[in-house]
């Protein structure tokens, strides 16, 4: 069997459930029992990041198919309701990996086995595993003959590379076909593992309880799984688990990233994304509004977006309205509006990029004077972050760029020289006495456009979807 790599990071203390993700090895690979690309690619990336050397790798695994074995943490907390986490993450599985030529899924014991077509990526394969959440981590693990021997060779060939001062072997059987027990598969390679490290010359020893690195070893009913090496998966909840969402999408780096917090834990969220028209042609934020979509619904397979036209509507604000209560004035506007889209969608939250103290509209006082505007609860996971921890996550899913972008934000539009800092309801409310809400909510209403997007295959796919709602029922929501 060639060698198989895998990034080094240290053992959970916490137990684990394992979801297997085999793939089909040729035979061509089984018969290669040194492969020298495999060797080389090892030497080079031996003490180095797994990100840093990730390109490497890619090139010695597409010689193999090698096993992925992903385990999940917090589903295991679930308890009764464990059964409808795990079904939820293996169709996020099935979701992700579609496209990928798969033979069949199976799912043995608390696993799911989803065994690939010859032709399957696995460098593909593993760029979609990084946007499934629910998974904790994930591993290359190297399937092999079910055989005594063979199991302790792959335990030593996982191991070797790895420093390390303790270690265990942890095996588990799901086939009992297989004549030897878990524990008795755990003392021989054990036993092995230790005796190949002192010929070696290496001072190690064997730590059950949170050991430096464990040697995995799980008996399927195809081929045996060895591995000792993961990657950490993006963690969360299994999409589509939580409950549906709106999320107020400005275009800034904010509410992007509070939109992927909240879909890291399971909630299913459509976008309603407010635009003036800009100053110059082609300065609208509609670009990147589409542009946030598209690198955020991979994470949960499909999303809507609702464009709304805003500066008709500011500018009846800034004409009957308080000039120090303008940006709030603006902020309870959308909300409203987007509660009749929220209440389309039968989404029963909102979420926004507030982060507490930001900026002017963003003081305690504020945002509960704003929310006071909407009948539905404001979801705000940034609230406690600051605007470099925003930036660093914004970073990590891809957004950043997109955000990054110049467009023309319709929020500062007539900006205020003095802005409220400490407003109550009250005084807002009195600040719209002169504005005619619901006429404005129906004109919001009147000149949204709708976009839908899906995740098929590993591409992002939109179209343009007519906006249709019987005049009645729209009077009714806005009432």
């Amino acid at each position: 069997m060639p060698w198989i790599l895998t990034p080094t990071v240290k053992e959970s203390r916490n137990s684990a459930i394992f979801v297997s993700i085999q793939l089909r090895t040729s035979a061509t690979h089984r018969a290669s029992r040194q492969s020298h690309e495999m060797q080389s690619c090892l030497r080079a990336v031996e003490g180095r990041d797994w990100y840093t050397s990730k390109n490497a790798l890619w090139g010695a695994l597409r010689m193999n198919q090698p096993a992925v074995v992903v385990h999940y943490h917090e589903l295991w907390l679930k308890g009764g309701n464990r059964r409808f986490f795990v079904s939820k993450l293996a169709n996020a599985l099935r979701l992700g990996l579609e496209g990928i030529p798969v033979e069949k899924i199976e799912r043995p014991n608390d696993r799911l086995v989803v065994r690939l077509k010859a032709g399957a990526s696995l460098e593909e394969t593993l760029r979609r595993l990084e946007r499934i959440s629910g998974i904790a981590y994930y591993a290359i693990a190297r399937p092999v003959e079910a055989d005594l021997g063979v199991l302790c060779d792959a335990a030593w060939a996982e191991v070797e590379p790895l420093a390390f001062d303790t270690f265990a072997v942890r095996a588990k059987r799901s086939d009992k076909s297989f004549a030897h027990r878990s524990s008795e598969i755990e003392t021989i390679v054990g036993r092995h593992v230790l005796d190949r490290l002192r010929d070696a010359g290496r001072n190690a020893r064997v730590k059950l309880n949170d050991p430096d690195v464990t040697c995995r070893i799980e008996i399927t009913s195809g081929p045996a799984l060895v591995y000792a090496r993961k990657i950490p998966g993006p963690g969360g909840l299994p999409a589509n688990t939580a409950g549906k969402m709106m999320c107020l999408l400005s275009g800034g780096f904010d509410s992007a990233v509070a939109a992927y917090q909240m879909m890291k834990r399971g909630a299913h969220l459509s976008f309603a994304h407010f635009y003036g028209t800009g100053a110059q042609p082609g300065e609208s934020s509609l670009h990147v509004a589409r542009g946030l979509v598209r690198q955020l619904v991979p994470w949960q397979f499909s999303a809507k977006l609702y464009r709304i036209p805003f500066e008709s509507i500011q500018r009846e604000i800034v004409r009957y309205a308080p000039e120090s209560c303008r940006v709030l004035l603006y902020r309870r506007m959308m909300l409203r509006i987007a509660e009749v889209l929220a209440r389309r969608d039968h989404a029963v939250a909102f979420v926004t990029g507030d982060s507490l103290g930001q900026v002017a509209s963003q003081t305690l006082r504020n945002m509960v004077a704003v929310e006071a505007a909407a009948k539905l609860p404001v979801f705000r996971p940034l609230a406690g972050t600051d605007k470099l921890e925003i930036i660093a996550l914004a970073r990590k899913i891809g957004t950043h760029d997109i955000s990054a972008e110049p467009f023309h934000d319709c929020c500062p539009v007539f900006m205020p020289r003095s802005p409220a800092l400490h407003a109550t309801p009250a005084e807002l409310d009195a600040a719209e006495s002169k504005l005619d809400l619901p006429q404005l909510v129906r004109q919001g209403i009147a000149g949204t456009a709708l976009e839908s997007y899906r995740y098929v295959a590993g591409r992002v796919e939109s179209t343009e979807v007519p906006l249709h709602r019987p005049k009645e029922k729209q009077d009714a929501a806005i009432a």
